[in-house]
């Protein structure tokens, strides 16, 4: 970089000869650094399902998930040329009828046994059966439910993801901290909606908060965007939201968007919202610029030609996660890769101000969950004063002493 910042400064003549030198000769080096390079082969299960969302804004890019996965590739190839190491990346799409397990056993059957996921739990859970015996790893990038790290644990699925739990949490001592105990709590009808619904519960009581008054959000059905849908939604959430018990901020529990994002500045009484809209717990935001986040999310732009999403960002995780256990472990082979990222010792830095560190009773990835309003980072979970006798990540989410997880 240095060098071509000096080159623009220079003369255009000796800049084109200079240029060319340079690019000649780490051409060279690539080449021979690759030509007996050991191959670490990563593969993505990349569901192409994606949930209408009520904004535009919010609407899933074709590539979400796998621009971020191919940046950590490339990050992980800048290293592996001084290990003689190359990683390459095998995109697998995976709709609703497709059998996962057989396009999992048909990645395995290439080698590819280090698989990123983003597909639901429920296929999640037939991929880790398919896969044990061939030693395949899943590194589930999307699903959230605290199930998959409980009494559906699995010795060779690492939650890359955070937990519903963790996210609840990271919100709950937020409010907390503010002293905004008392929470109106909505959730909608479908059935992620009550698991979140479950886990703000949870916070509540773990935390202090209270939990005041609940209503649900029945979803009708009919189209999210109409001509008269702004005129409507302004006329029906007062209403909604008329008759509560006095209350310091409203929890929206949405994960299937339907209603949340109607809620800000719409309520009867003047309260602020949070959870599945207005404040938001999230493990990306594209306006992170803290412990270098700039430089990622200015890399990522500039490759993508686009902000970079939770997904992304938890696909670049997964997939540095395997880069840095085969630079650790100096091997190619999964086996000794994932000994390696498994190890008491192992961490992974993501741009979060620390070191993201594997929980071994359940395989989950500890890490700061941010806080966000749409436009910037309001704050970054755990909060000061919640303590731990380990680490305050661990307040985050299921601890050690009250898991159910049990691997196999």
């Amino acid at each position: 970089m240095e060098c071509q910042t000096w080159l623009r400064r220079d003369r255009i003549g000796r800049r084109t000869l200079i240029a060319t030198t340079v690019s000649a000769a780490f051409s060279g080096v690539s080449g021979a650094a690759h030509s007996d390079a050991a191959t670490i082969q990563v593969g993505y299960l990349r569901w192409l399902e994606p949930r209408p969302t009520i904004s535009l804004l919010d609407k899933s890019p074709s590539n979400n998930g796998l621009a971020g996965a191919r940046l950590a590739m490339n990050d992980n190839n800048t290293t592996g040329r001084f290990m003689n190491q190359q990683f390459e990346l095998s995109d697998a799409p995976v709709r609703d009828g497709d059998d996962p397990a057989a396009i999992l056993t048909t990645l395995a059957d290439r080698g590819i046994v280090l698989l990123l996921s983003d597909v639901p739990a429920d296929r999640l859970l037939l991929l880790a059966e398919a896969g044990r015996a061939r030693q395949v790893t899943l590194f589930n990038i999307a699903a959230a439910d605290d199930a998959l790290r409980q009494e559906d644990c699995r010795d060779n699925v690492i939650h890359v993801a955070p937990s519903r739990g963790m996210l609840a949490d990271a919100l709950a001592q937020y409010l907390v901290w503010k002293k905004w105990s008392r929470w109106v709590l909505i959730y909608g009808s479908h059935r992620e909606d009550a698991l979140l619904a479950d886990a703000y519960r949870r916070a509540a009581r773990r935390f202090g908060a209270r939990i005041v008054k609940e209503r649900e959000f029945t979803d009708a059905g009919g189209a999210r965007q109409t001509d008269s849908g702004v005129v409507q939604t302004q006329q029906q959430m007062p209403v909604f939201t008329q008759g509560l018990p006095d209350y310091d901020v409203l929890v929206a529990a949405d994960e299937s968007e339907v209603f949340a994002d109607y809620l800000p500045y719409r309520t009867w009484d003047a309260r602020p919202v949070a959870g599945s809209a207005g404040l938001r717990p999230v493990t990306w935001d594209a306006a992170s610029e803290s412990w270098g986040g700039t430089q990622l999310q200015d890399r990522f732009i500039r490759m993508a030609h686009r902000r970079m999403t939770e997904l992304d960002m938890q696909a670049w995780t997964a997939c540095r996660m395997i880069g840095e256990g085969a630079s650790r472990s100096n091997s190619a082979d999964p086996v000794r890769i994932m000994q390696e990222v498994k190890g008491a010792d192992f961490g992974v830095a993501a741009y979060k101000g620390q070191k993201l560190t594997l929980r071994d009773w359940d395989w989950q990835l500890r890490q700061p969950i941010l806080l966000s309003d749409g436009r910037a980072v309001v704050s970054v979970s755990p909060q000061p004063g919640f303590l731990h006798q380990v680490t305050a990540l661990d307040t985050l989410g299921i601890d050690r002493p009250e898991t159910r997880c049990r691997l196999r």
